[in-house]
């Protein structure tokens, strides 16, 4: 069984036409699958959306918090609720195709505890780019993410990476940051677990709206780059 989380927060426009495009593709298969949303204190009528298709998807679930509480913190309650063999993270703005799954998922049925799709490798495919600010300032927060924690992986902000069961609730449990660095500390807990990492080349487009703020977001993940080894100074051990 396959187990989709999807952070949303006021994503009433973008988030229909992803559950759609997810419960058709993964509808094809064999396998089974639920997809759970989680509604991150949404305002807008993005909790009535999901259930509209939840009446027509019996495999789609959805979490709500009471307000909104972070990025990270709506993952981690998706995925500690998920039922899934394998469990895949995936952005709300659908900007990796979900047909790139069948990549991910070959990684971890070869022996990999965590397969991540990315936009940095050679073999990727951007088909619509970010604007070039944006583009510059994620280059330069890659850079430091590998200088700082998690070495060797170019690409850790892709809203696109799939988990074993067991290794997603390991580290998720132990996982403290609640917004936009959460991937960088959970790859920075595997890392030092000894947990089996592997970048995949996936095709992405860049959604016109985003939800880092571009001076706040971005110095909250700055330090939050200095938190993580604070934090996790001597946890993540197998």
């Amino acid at each position: 069984m396959l187990s989709v989380i999807i952070p949303a927060y006021n994503e009433e426009n973008r988030l229909p036409a992803t559950l759609k495009e997810i419960g058709s593709y993964l509808d094809q298969g064999k396998t089974d699958y639920e997809i759970i949303v989680v509604d991150d204190g949404s305002k807008d009528k993005t909790t009535l959306k999901v259930k509209e298709i939840k009446n027509n998807n019996g495999r789609v679930q959805l979490l709500q918090n009471e307000k909104n509480r972070g990025k990270g913190f709506s993952v981690r309650k998706g995925i500690l609720a998920a039922q899934g063999e394998y469990i895949l993270f995936y952005d709300a703005d659908g900007s990796t195709p979900i047909s790139e799954l069948e990549k991910l998922l070959e990684k971890l049925r070869a022996g990999y505890d965590i397969a991540i799709g990315s936009r940095g490798l050679k073999e990727s495919q951007i088909r619509v780019r970010q604007p070039l600010y944006r583009e510059y300032m994620g280059k330069i927060f890659n850079r430091l993410v590998r200088l700082l924690t998690v070495p060797g992986i170019a690409d850790t902000q892709c809203g696109f990476k799939c988990f074993r069961r067991e290794t997603a609730r390991e580290l998720f449990t132990l996982q403290k940051i609640k917004r936009f660095s959460f991937d960088v500390e959970i790859l920075y807990l595997a890392q030092k677990g000894g947990y089996k990492i592997v970048e995949v080349p996936v095709v992405w487009m860049n959604s016109p709206v985003s939800r880092v703020g571009l001076i706040k977001d971005s110095l909250r993940m700055l330090f939050d780059l200095f938190r993580i080894r604070l934090i996790h100074g001597s946890d993540g051990k197998r």
